[in-house]
């Protein structure tokens, strides 16, 4: 083939009609130069044959002939923008296409085609209709070389930086654009020039050179040039600005991420906190946020003016840095930070409206002076340059501000401020609704801790500790209570229950039924007729008041309750349950087990009878009464593995009673429980031999001058002689009704504890009434002369018949 033929070939793949052809040696050595190659460069065949192509390059691509002859020789082909130097020096852009071929003697060579862009016709036509086509699109439009070069740009290009276009000519993405991650860019570029494929919608967020302070975004796409032979000649790419939509879209994600993170918890703090952390980074480099003491504590906010002095005080109660370097002697969270009147924090409490200050002067901000350590170093220091300061607004009523830095982004303008506005009140709302709950919670917890007993009554019957723990804030104030009741016969009831439900509501309740399980108490009933009692009561009054839910009794409908009896003197315990769990018992020897209690229904819902179970306890085993709280996670109850853990906690626990009592509920309760948590735990005492006293008595009315001088020496024995003559009346009185009203034998005992207990048994089935005789009644007196004696009396029913009783004080009586 000879060298026409040769440079026809590599034509055919070239664009340009009029490229001039140079015949290299693989070397890269100019081996042959025409007419037309003289006109571009100047140079005679004299000076160029022999001469290597670097030579007629500037010195930049004059570095690349080499690793270009190469890909040439190798890869079939390069083609790109290159700039050679004229004999006089100036330099000329040209169109450097290097194909391979081989002559007619077997040997090879390379033949370079170059073609002025400014000078040849077909370019000219090629150029001008192109920029005809793309002149008024907004769309920035441009061509580089396998090398990543400009070839050619439109002008709407200029809008992403890197000048005009002729100023881009030869020069590679990364030198014109860095300011757009140059490398990923180019990265997308490589692909599409390896793989041909195309890449649609490329989306880079970074900033440019025409806006080094403004984020901007674009969206990009790349198409590969080939020439006719499939060979890449370089990579059409296209630039469209959505900055707009990219802020767009931004805006959605933070709200999107606000309604996410915002108000998860009903705690004030931590809800101005997540405000703060939300807005950080995507709308400032530093927010704080300051609220009105009177929120923090879910007070009302009071009437009128914010305060009288110079200065406002608020607590800080959230704050959130983008960088490091945020001084030590800022105002950490819970510190008071005051305001001077008149300060822009204090205009934007008192008016409502936002304030917005593009430009910050540092060293003009007097409303930053006056916090702990000289808060006015923060804008020095951090080169905070733009402050906004929205008020934190909720159902009319201003809460505290939030104010925004920025530092290094481009100042806030009108769009940020709206942003901020909707970002904030959004927030506000959540912070307005934990201020309410924290108020209602409060009150609530003051309510049901005055409906708990402040202290359990003394008494020789048990050891006792109790232990309770609020659920979570979330969750809400709920109802669960405890109580010890002293009964007669130095016995004591142990009471656990729960209403379902939380809040203000749920307390009263449970005060309610604390108070009928006390009163039902005072009636001596055995567990399950007191249950039924109450179940009764809640029945009917959520009946009686339309079983409206949020009544005084329809709250308690579905309630919780466990009632257990001990006698100190014998150890015998009876129990029953309503709808609530079984108690844990611990024996003496550290066993633990759990009684094997008939479950009742939940009080007020209706079903079977309730039953009872006794059994005797030895002295000092530990009955742990507790609501469902201290075993369930979440909603569910499963019953074996909750009673593991708890049996595990107690076998673990060998201290006393309050600290056994306090490290079972810190092993089993969350800090923050789902649900309200009640613990009871007793341990059994018994009455000494010496401290009860029993005498059988015929049903003889001669038998009660006996009784009275038997019990007289009975409490000189125990030295309670002065109250011989008040437990003689007692006596008589009691034993004589018995005798008189009753048939079969007549037991009298007395028990001495914190109180002279006396009692008398009788086969009968009636109880005696107090009477108010008339001063011509013959009879009548007994038992109004028991009631002035003793400090209270009363009558219980056993399964053979009944037992009045009458309690002595023991005051003044020396140990």
């Amino acid at each position: 083939m000879g060298g026409h033929e040769e440079r026809d070939v590599a034509r055919q793949g070239f664009d340009v009609a009029d490229a001039v052809p140079v015949v290299l040696d693989p070397q890269g050595m100019v081996t042959s130069w025409t007419g037309p190659a003289e006109r571009l460069l100047g140079y005679p065949a004299s000076e160029a044959v022999g001469t290597k192509l670097a030579d007629l390059l500037t010195a930049e691509d004059a570095e690349r002939v080499p690793e270009l002859v190469e890909r040439g020789r190798e890869d079939g082909g390069w083609a790109g923008l290159m700039t050679a130097r004229h004999r006089d020096g100036r330099p000329v852009r040209v169109m450097v296409r290097i194909t391979p071929t081989v002559e007619q003697l077997g040997r090879t060579s390379l033949v370079a085609l170059l073609s002025e862009l400014g000078g040849a016709p077909g370019w000219a036509m090629s150029r001008a209709v192109l920029e005809q086509m793309v002149a008024g699109s907004p769309v920035g439009i441009a061509i580089v070389d396998t090398d990543l070069r400009f070839v050619w740009s439109n002008p709407a290009l200029e809008q992403f930086g890197g000048g005009p276009a002729p100023r881009r000519l030869g020069l590679r993405f990364a030198d014109v654009q860095p300011g757009m991650d140059a490398v990923s860019v180019e990265a997308q570029m490589r692909r599409v020039l390896e793989t041909g494929e195309p890449v649609v919608g490329y989306q880079h967020v970074g900033r440019v050179r025409a806006a080094p302070l403004r984020e901007t975004a674009h969206m990009l796409s790349f198409t590969r040039l080939d020439d006719d032979r499939g060979r890449p000649m370089g990579v059409y790419y296209t630039v469209v600005d959505v900055t707009e939509e990219h802020r767009a879209r931004q805006r959605l994600d933070l709200f999107d991420r606000a309604g996410e993170h915002i108000g998860r918890s009903l705690d004030i703090t931590r809800t101005a906190q997540e405000l703060a952390d939300v807005a950080v980074p995507e709308l400032a480099d530093y927010v704080v946020v300051d609220l009105l003491e009177t929120v923090l504590r879910g007070a009302e906010l009071p009437p009128g003016p914010l305060a009288d002095s110079d200065r406002v005080p608020l607590r800080r109660a959230g704050h959130r840095s983008r960088h490091e370097d945020l001084p030590r002697t800022a105002v950490e969270t819970g510190e008071v930070v005051a305001y001077p009147a008149g300060s822009p924090p204090v205009r934007c409490l008192t008016t409502g409206r936002s304030w917005l200050q593009a430009r910050l002067d540092p060293l003009a901000v007097e409303w930053a002076v006056g916090a702990p350590g000289g808060r006015e170093a923060t804008f020095l220091e951090l080169g905070l340059h733009s402050v906004m300061i929205v008020p934190i607004r909720a159902r009319g009523v201003t809460l505290g501000v939030t104010t925004f830095f920025r530092r290094r982004h481009h100042p806030f303008d009108e769009d940020d401020l709206s942003l901020a506005e909707d970002l904030v009140s959004r927030a506000a709302v959540c912070v307005d609704n934990a201020r309410r709950y924290t108020r209602e919670r409060d009150a609530a917890l003051v309510l049901q801790r005055s409906l708990l007993p402040r202290r359990l009554p003394d008494q020789d019957a048990v050891d006792v500790s109790a232990c309770y723990r609020p659920a979570d804030e979330l969750t809400g104030l709920g109802g669960d209570w405890y109580d010890l009741i002293p009964l007669s016969g130095a016995r004591v009831a142990l009471v656990v229950g729960e209403v379902p439900g939380h809040g203000i509501d749920a307390a009263a309740a449970m005060g309610r039924l604390r108070t009928a399980v006390r009163t039902l108490a005072a009636l001596d009933l055995p567990p399950e007729e007191v249950l039924a009692h109450l179940d009764d009561l809640v029945a009917r009054s959520a009946r009686d008041e339309g079983a409206d839910p949020e009544g005084a009794y329809g709250q308690s409908v579905g309630s919780g309750c466990v009632y257990v009896i001990y006698d100190p003197v014998d150890g015998h315990c009876a129990m029953a349950a309503a709808g609530h769990p079984a108690p844990a018992l611990v024996l003496p020897d550290g066993t633990v087990g759990f009684v094997e209690l008939p479950q009742g229904p939940a009080l007020g819902v209706g079903g079977p009878p309730f039953e009872s179970v006794e059994l005797t306890l030895a002295e000092g085993s530990t009955l742990a009464l507790h609501t469902d709280g201290l075993l369930a996670s979440g909603e569910t109850w499963a019953v074996d593995v909750d009673r593991h853990r708890l049996r595990r906690a107690l076998e673990g626990a060998r201290a006393s009673l309050d600290e056994c009592c306090r490290s079972v509920v810190e092993a089993l309760v969350p800090a923050r429980p789902y649900d309200d948590v009640a613990l009871l735990m007793a341990r059994t005492k018994r009455l000494g031999p010496g401290q009860v006293a029993v005498w059988e008595l015929a049903s003889d009315p001669a038998l009660v001058a006996e009784a009275r001088r038997t019990a007289t020496r009975r409490l000189e024995h125990w030295g309670l002689g002065h109250l011989a003559f008040t437990t003689e009346v007692v006596v008589s009185e009691l034993v004589t009704n018995a005798i008189r009203y009753a048939s079969g034998p007549v037991r009298l005992r007395l028990i001495r504890e914190r109180a002279l207990v006396c009692e008398v048994f009788d086969g009968g089935a009636t109880a005696p009434h107090l009477r108010h005789p008339r001063a011509t009644d013959e009879g009548g007196r007994g038992l109004l002369l028991v009631s002035q004696l003793a400090q209270r009396w009363g009558t219980r029913f056993v399964p053979d018949g009944k037992i009045i009783w009458a309690e002595l004080s023991l005051a003044g009586v020396a140990e």
